[in-house]
């Protein structure tokens, strides 16, 4: 299968290409926050050269407890991002939960994200499909690696070629994930681009009681390895202060891990891309 190149914005994703990192907050905490945050994040990854998506979310829609933090809201949120991508000129992604909210999204983001917990609802995908953008679909963490052709079937019957995969872990018990990496190889067999999200698969769903917990210091093991299998892209949510992240500070990186985790999956990702082409 010949991989697919999908651009999102001026980034190009694909396979074959030199890795990018699609990252941010979990979630837009202020225009102030966000904003330099993507700044701090912009700085690293071009002095790194690596091509950069910024991410964030304008709702947290799936939290815990009732009372967690989930966003400003679709209408604040999306104005955010499109100052983000006015002034930094970053591509950004960001999800949506509900078909009414497709539409809204595509208007301001270069990339539509599914949830992994939404990524078999058919009018969802399809929602998404029909707006022409590109659409990364997370693998649910109860789906098997196979079971993501026929979530791709779904957005291919809708008339949208533009698909990007995401693994983020599978469950595995109760409040735990582990990462199969024979599903980045497995996905690839579709020839669209695969993503790794090294930040959620370190993630202890519901391990905190009202909140979800994670273990952050195997973000770096985990990519240097997805690195070694090689994809098209990381996902990674970094905070300058995770501890004070109102969303997902557990599983969440700060900025000089990402930095680190940049500059050695970078050089895995050289020499496997490299080896592959001779």
């Amino acid at each position: 299968m010949k991989n697919k190149k999908i651009a999102v914005g001026r980034v190009i994703l694909s396979n074959d290409n030199p890795f990018a990192v699609i990252a941010g907050p979990c979630v837009i905490e202020s225009e102030k926050h966000a904003m330099a945050l993507a700044l701090k994040l912009k700085k690293i990854t071009s002095a790194l050269k690596v091509p950069f998506i910024f991410k964030a979310s304008y709702d947290k829609a799936n939290r815990s407890s009732v009372c967690s933090y989930r966003g400003p809201g679709i209408k604040e949120g999306l104005k955010i991002l499109a100052k983000i991508k006015e002034k930094l000129n970053v591509p950004v992604l960001t999800d949506v939960h509900t078909e009414e909210q497709a539409a809204l999204a595509a208007e301001t983001a270069d990339m539509i994200q599914i949830p992994a917990f939404l990524s078999r609802q058919t009018d969802l995908i399809k929602a998404c499909a029909e707006t022409g953008k590109p659409v990364n679909i997370k693998k649910g963490q109860f789906l098997a690696p196979e079971d993501i052709f026929n979530v791709i079937k779904k957005a291919e019957s809708f008339g949208n070629h533009k698909i990007t995969l995401t693994e983020r872990g599978a469950g595995f018990g109760y409040h735990n994930l582990v990462v199969d990496f024979r599903g980045l190889e497995i996905m690839k067999q579709s020839g669209y681009p695969v993503i790794f999200d090294a930040t959620h698969s370190v993630q202890l769903p519901g391990g905190g009681g009202n909140c979800s917990s994670g273990n952050s210091e195997f973000v770096l093991p985990l990519s240097k390895a997805a690195a070694a299998v090689g994809v098209a892209a990381l996902f990674l949510e970094a905070h300058e202060n995770p501890r004070k992240a109102l969303s997902d500070g557990a599983n969440s990186v700060n900025l000089k891990q990402f930095e680190d985790i940049l500059k050695k999956s970078k050089t895995i990702d050289k020499a496997v891309k490299q080896w592959k082409k001779k």
